[in-house]
This record gives structure tokens, sequence and C-alpha cells, in this order.
């Protein structure tokens, strides 16, 4: 019997993608999400975790850049997955986990990613530039925000009649479809 691949999902907000990946893991034969770490105290993926059963750590920004954090997260997990995750991850932990940190942008990257770009500023920024489509990307984690080798994307159309929470209401059922899938093909074919 193989090892059981253990999975740290970082978010900072209300926790709906973080909750569909521990529910699709939830009985994975090789795979376990062990822990939900946010740097929100207020974040509604608290309550999400708790109720699903799973260890939550809430930390603050300087913790994040502790040795003694990057040691935990070497003791608890084989990979990292951020899901609506808004601190950039320090060097350290990414060079501690090379290709081992995904993360999901609710853009096709390159476009509007970067410092400042998540959540309803990528969706505002979409139809402000008048974009017929847009989409995810889910990518590696490097040492800059939205840089890292794409791992997948998928697109959906948008119509000149969009707002911003229309293309949101678009992208999270993208994210919600794909994203644990994707998690999934990846890890197991790293090991």
């Amino acid at each position: 019997m193989n090892k059981m691949i253990r999975i740290a999902v970082f978010a900072s907000g209300s926790g709906t993608n973080a909750e569909n990946i521990i529910t699709y893991f939830d009985k994975h034969p090789s795979v376990k999400v062990v822990n939900v770490l946010t740097n929100n105290k207020n974040a509604g993926v608290i309550e999400r975790a708790k109720r699903l059963k799973t260890p939550i750590k809430v930390f603050s920004k300087s913790e994040l850049f502790s040795t003694g954090f990057e040691k935990f997260l070497k003791k608890e997990a084989d990979f990292i997955i951020l899901a609506g995750f808004l601190l950039k991850i320090p060097n350290q932990i990414v060079t501690s986990f090379p290709n081992r940190i995904i993360n999901i942008h609710p853009a096709l990257l390159p476009k509007y990613g970067g410092k400042g770009m998540y959540g309803s500023h990528v969706h505002q920024a979409v139809v402000d530039h008048k974009e017929k489509k847009s989409g995810i990307t889910i990518h590696y984690v490097n040492e800059n925000y939205d840089e890292g080798a794409i791992i997948f994307q998928e697109s959906v159309s948008v119509l000149s009649t969009d707002t911003a929470e229309d293309v949101a209401a678009k992208i999270h059922i993208l994210e919600q479809k794909n994203f644990p899938k994707i998690i999934e093909e990846t890890i197991l074919n790293k090991n």
C-alpha cells in the first residue's frame, strides 16, 4: 500500500473551493486533506473546515514567514493547495515544495494576474476590458504572483451584457468542476 499523500489547503475567504476539495478527497484511497490553513480569523473557511472535521490552523502573516511554519508544513504535508489564499507564499516555502504548491486563479493567465488581482477585482477587469472570454488557470506557484507553470486552463464566454458578478458565477462553476480533479491528476502523476 502506498503512503497517503497529504494536502494542506490554504484559504483566506469563504472556503467554497476548500470545501469542494475536502469533500472530493474525503474517501480517496491515496490522497487526504490533512489541514486547512487561513490567515483570516473571520474567514468562512473556518466553519466549513470544522463542519467537515478537518483540522484548521489560523496564523498571522509574520507566522507564515517564520522557519517554524515552514517546518510545520514539511512535517504535515506533501502538497500545498491555494484555494483563494491572498498572501504571497514565502520563497523559502516555495523552495521547500518545488512544484508541489498549486494555485487556482480566476482568469486566463497571463492576463489579469499579479498583485491585487483576485476575486471581484479580476472579474471587473475582464468586464471593463470587454473580454470575450475568461476562465480559470490552475498553475504551480513560484516566487512571483501568478507566474508559475500552467497546469490547466478552461475558458467560458463572456457576454457584452455580463456584469462582474455574472462572470464570477461562471468562473465559480469552472472552479468547482475542475479544481479537485486537476489536483488529483497532478499529484498522482508526481508520485
